[in-house]
């Protein structure tokens, strides 16, 4: 395994289970400190909301040694793959010296890195990308320094860059994030990350939109301004949150296939076409859009369990595939809750739809009941068939895990007009009558009767 985190771990861990020690040897090799973690509850931990980096681990490589009999081994990077004497070349980073390592079958689990750009003064201390445990230890280090600093900007207003907002107010800094976009939160349409800015400048964030970085200031060698084409920021702590670009650099300089956004490209079983015995999961990887039926980069833990979970299966003499997403992500900023699935509507006009959006107010349960919030949802249907491409949803109190029946009706190739007849539960404390889901399905399907 060349990697020890979500993809790579399951692989392991499933082989493991489907054959013993005495059957399939099993070595994963990771660079950093960590293995199993959850990567996700990073900016949970830097903003002081939940304990870490042990809270946030799942396993440890001690505990896949001596209970699950995988031969973990942290620092340790694996440098070069020989395809041809089917061996790895591992560093080893604390102790020196090469190793190499023989396989029979080879994972590449090697992740995802966060983009950098090469702006000017991009090398400056200060500067951060989070995207492992030890990114987030680093960062953590930074903001307890003496003295403590004060000032952070975070560049882009993604998932990371929204979720790395909030943990910096909650350590007690003046925020500001800069996003080149009109609105925050990207992987939403415009008209819904209106909701997202307003909720991030009520937590008091300064919200920098249609605003392009160009580079960032410093003084002896550490960052204290990020700069735009419109001003200088100060900052004592810069976080990058423009999203991640795959570790795939291992796999192009042995000859592997790069797809989208330059992914390794796998068949349903994942395994890399044409070099038997190599496999590959988890944000290194490119997938399918199962709406779209196109290739996309789609970088989740979520996939990066199961996509590995699929490789060890079938390591371990099974058989399972992984299809493809739908892109479901959810995310909140303070308790405003944030939720996609499918195609936003300039995704839908790159793949050719012909589409129609509705968007309805609603709110969590019925509006008497003690507790209600107002919700957003917003449906992409296609015009002629009425198919659901796409939902979005913003609100506050059980708002965003209503995505998952549009999830569902997505990976079912569902029409608005088959899911007015969902048969959703209610009661006061969970919800209107009419669900807020179902009300946007009808209003949908209306919509495309119309046409």
């Amino acid at each position: 395994m060349v990697g020890g985190d979500a993809g790579g771990m399951s692989a392991a861990s499933e082989a493991r289970r489907r054959r013993g020690p005495e059957e399939l040897q099993i070595t994963a090799f990771e660079r950093g400190e960590h293995t199993s973690y959850s990567a996700c509850g990073i900016p949970y931990w830097i903003g002081d909301v939940v304990d870490g980096p042990e809270r946030l681990i799942a396993r440890d490589a001690r505990t896949f040694r001596d209970e699950y009999a995988i031969d973990a081994r942290v620092r340790h990077e694996v440098a070069e793959i020989d395809l041809a004497n089917r061996e790895v070349v591992v560093r080893d980073l604390d102790g020196g010296g090469e190793i190499r390592e023989p396989y029979d079958h080879l994972v590449i689990a090697t992740g995802a890195s966060p983009i950098r750009p090469d702006w000017p003064g991009a090398d400056a201390e200060g500067i951060f990308g989070v995207q492992t445990l030890d990114d987030g230890a680093t960062l953590r280090a930074a903001l307890d320094r003496d003295p403590r600093p004060t000032r952070a900007v975070v560049v882009g207003a993604g998932y990371i860059g929204v979720e790395m907002a909030e943990a910096l107010v909650n350590r007690g800094l003046d925020v500001t994030v800069v996003e080149q976009a009109e609105q925050p939160m990207a992987t939403v349409d415009p008209d819904m990350g209106i909701l997202v800015g307003e909720a991030m400048r009520g937590l008091g964030i300064a919200v920098r939109t249609s605003e392009r970085v160009t580079g960032f200031a410093s003084g002896d060698g550490r960052v204290t301004a990020v700069l735009t084409e419109r001003s200088e920021i100060p900052a004592d702590v810069v976080v990058l949150g423009l999203g991640v670009r795959p570790n795939s650099d291992l796999a192009e300089k042995a000859g592997l296939p790069l797809g989208v956004a330059g992914g390794v490209v796998t068949d349903l079983r994942m395994r890399v076409p044409g070099h038997d015995g190599i496999w590959a999961a988890g944000d290194c990887v490119q997938t399918v859009n199962l709406v779209t039926g196109q290739p996309t980069y789609v970088p989740l833990g979520t996939h990066a369990n199961k996509q590995g979970r699929v490789a060890g299966t079938n390591i371990g003499g099974g058989y399972a595939t992984f299809p493809g997403v739908v892109g479901t992500a959810v995310t909140k900023v303070c308790d405003l809750e944030v939720a996609r699935t499918g195609l936003r509507e300039r995704d839908a006009t790159a793949a050719g739809f012909g589409y129609i959006t509705v968007t309805i107010d609603s709110t969590n349960r019925s509006s008497y009941f003690p507790g209600s919030q107002a919700m957003t949802v917003k449906l992409i249907a296609e015009r002629r068939t009425g198919r659901l491409l796409g939902g979005q949803i913003v609100g506050r109190a059980e708002a965003a895990k209503r995505i998952d029946v549009l999830a569902v009706a997505l990976t079912n190739r569902m029409t608005v007009e088959e899911m007015t007849a969902l048969d959703l539960g209610y009661a006061p404390p969970f919800s209107p009558v009419w669900d807020p889901v179902l009300v946007a399905a009808r209003k949908a399907a209306q919509a495309v009767a119309r046409r």
